[in-house]
């Protein structure tokens, strides 16, 4: 059934917009909800930017600054496995676009409306002209964890595609951020801020307690001692080309084998030695109302997996493939293109459904699971991704070529202790992502709860 909305000429010129797409009737319903709650313009409250305009100045991790770009920016988080490094001078020779802590940084392209805080963690920081930084004037008059979970909230996000502008692609420019009109809730703004900000922690202390279970393995296989050998030339042996069936001047680098023989001084088996089932999984059947979680490479993370972000499959398919099933403790690879060898464990006891660029991996029960997803995340298990990996174009890892990989095996009490900060560190994270959805979701109450006992007047009419 078709739906319409008349508009008054002079609402179009106020908000200097004539597309039939801003003025959705959806979008007004939302819209008048929030001016009823004391509404404020953003602009009345902060300062908006945006980042570098010119091309980054490419750095590496170890000397340059972190460049914020739209795709670093999730919903109240900063996902910094992927991002890119900018030279020193470039970063000084822009202090408009620095980051702060408390800065308040808005995707206005891709995926638009995603918005996360400034931690010192993440300082010193710049950002490209695909982010928006929204700078508050007065923290004491306007909480970041409040805007940001606001923005972050159903009906932030509407307003944030509802000023994006663009008919190729769209983009949230700079000057419309500030029309964005944000509801206020007196000191009830405390209790989200409060949540947002416990949520922060406790993300913080997911990654520091992983970092803990890497160091501690490190420490004790010695890995933070290794220094590697940078040859300009070496050799192979005509027999090891003949043993190994390949013929590839990357499977023979030296500190594959500098790595090999350090890790004799130490109990090792070759995965085929001590695994149950090792097999990559099938291409699922996806289902918007399916019964059974998928995982594909896209949710195993440089941590976890991203539980929240599973898609689902139908109780038929699953069914249909008892081969792809995951179990508890399931050790998940991803063998395929960018990220192969990223490892993660499936700590879920609800059993799930693998893609076929998912390699499954089912160790002796001896073995505790999450240490070993830790051994192949170390240098153990990227050196040798690197060595048995195949392909050109895109790179592959086979499950024949993972049993040949060479496993530290500590003693149990020490895989236990490794283990456990693993798993403490997923609790962790799980907590806060809770914590963020409650927060999230008592905003919109307040929001629909106010509707007709708050009074507001329309900004700026």
């Amino acid at each position: 059934m078709a739906v319409w909305n008349n508009i008054l000429l002079s609402y179009m010129l106020h908000f200097n917009r004539t597309d039939a797409e801003f003025f959705k009737l959806e979008y007004e319903l939302a819209f008048n909800k929030i001016i009823s709650c004391n509404g404020e313009r953003l602009s009345t409250r902060a300062f908006v930017t945006d980042g570098i305009h010119e091309s980054p100045d490419m750095s590496s991790r170890d000397k340059g600054v972190t460049y914020i770009s739209a795709k670093c920016v999730k919903d109240n988080e900063f996902s910094l496995d992927n991002c890119i490094f900018i030279s020193e001078v470039q970063h000084r020779n822009n202090p408009r676009t620095q980051l702060q802590p408390f800065d308040v940084i808005i995707t206005t392209v891709g995926t638009i409306g995603n918005v996360a805080v400034v931690s010192d963690k993440i300082i010193p920081s710049n950002s490209d002209r695909h982010v928006g930084i929204i700078r508050i004037k007065d923290f004491d008059e306007l909480s970041p964890f409040y805007l940001s979970t606001f923005l972050n909230s159903k009906y932030g996000r509407f307003q944030s595609l509802r000023e994006a502008a663009g008919n190729v692609q769209l983009n949230l420019y700079v000057r419309n951020i500030g029309n964005i009109v944000v509801p206020r809730f007196g000191q009830l703004e405390r209790e989200i801020s409060d949540l947002t900000k416990k949520a922060y922690c406790l993300r913080e202390s997911s990654k520091e307690v992983y970092i803990q279970a890497q160091q501690s393995l490190e420490s004790e296989l010695g890995l933070d001692k290794l220094h590697f050998d940078k040859p300009v030339s070496y050799t192979a042996q005509f027999s090891d080309l003949e043993m190994s069936h390949r013929n590839d001047a990357q499977h023979y680098q030296p500190r594959f084998t500098q790595l090999l023989e350090h890790l004799e001084k130490f109990p090792t088996k070759r995965v085929r030695e001590v695994c149950r089932y090792n097999r990559r999984g099938i291409q699922p059947i996806y289902s918007d109302n399916g019964t059974h979680a998928v995982v594909n490479s896209q949710h195993l993370g440089e941590k976890h997996i991203n539980y929240d972000g599973l898609q689902k499959t139908t109780e038929r398919a699953f069914n249909a493939s008892p081969e792809a099933h995951i179990q508890q403790d399931d050790l998940l690879i991803y063998t395929t293109g960018a990220y192969i060898g990223r490892t993660n464990v499936y700590l879920d006891d609800i059993p799930a459904f693998a893609s076929n660029h998912v390699n499954i991996l089912r160790l002796s029960p001896q073995i505790d699971h999450a240490y070993m997803a830790m051994v192949f995340q170390s240098i153990v298990g990227q050196f040798q991704t690197q060595k048995y990996a195949r392909g050109s174009a895109q790179a592959e890892l086979y499950p024949t070529d993972i049993n040949k990989f060479v496993v530290p095996l500590l003693q149990p009490e020490k895989q236990t202790e490794i283990g456990n900060l693993v798993r403490e560190s997923l609790v962790k994270k799980r907590e806060s992502s809770q914590l963020l959805d409650q927060a999230k979701s008592r905003v919109e109450q307040l929001i629909e709860e106010a509707v007709g006992n708050c009074s507001g007047t329309h900004p700026g009419l």
